[in-house]
């Protein structure tokens, strides 16, 4: 039930926490940026920080579309939309869905 309930789902992704999750840059305005894959191993209000085969890459958000792996299924989230403290974005979503 709790898995139901407050699995990671397409609608829900920018409610949970992204560290951990497997992603590829699908769109970006740095074309060096594009098809980078990886781990996001820290997030913050304007970064996403991904564990590369080349090691730590710096990724600014509001310059991205992501495609993020869970549980077999490939979700697409632009930077733009996740642009706030890891924290906060997670209060906001949970706040408005709840009120």
């Amino acid at each position: 039930m709790f898995e139901k309930k407050y699995g990671i789902t397409e609608k829900n992704i920018r409610a949970h926490e992204l560290n951990g999750l497997n992603t590829k840059i699908i769109k970006s305005t740095d074309k060096k940026k594009e098809k980078i894959t990886g781990k996001i191993i820290k997030e913050t209000k304007n970064l996403l920080v991904l564990e590369t085969k080349k090691g730590e890459k710096k990724i600014p958000k509001k310059e991205v579309e992501i495609e993020l792996k869970v549980k077999g299924k490939k979700i697409k989230i632009e930077g733009k939309k996740i642009l706030f403290k890891p924290e906060d974005r997670i209060k906001m979503f949970w706040r408005k869905k709840n009120d």
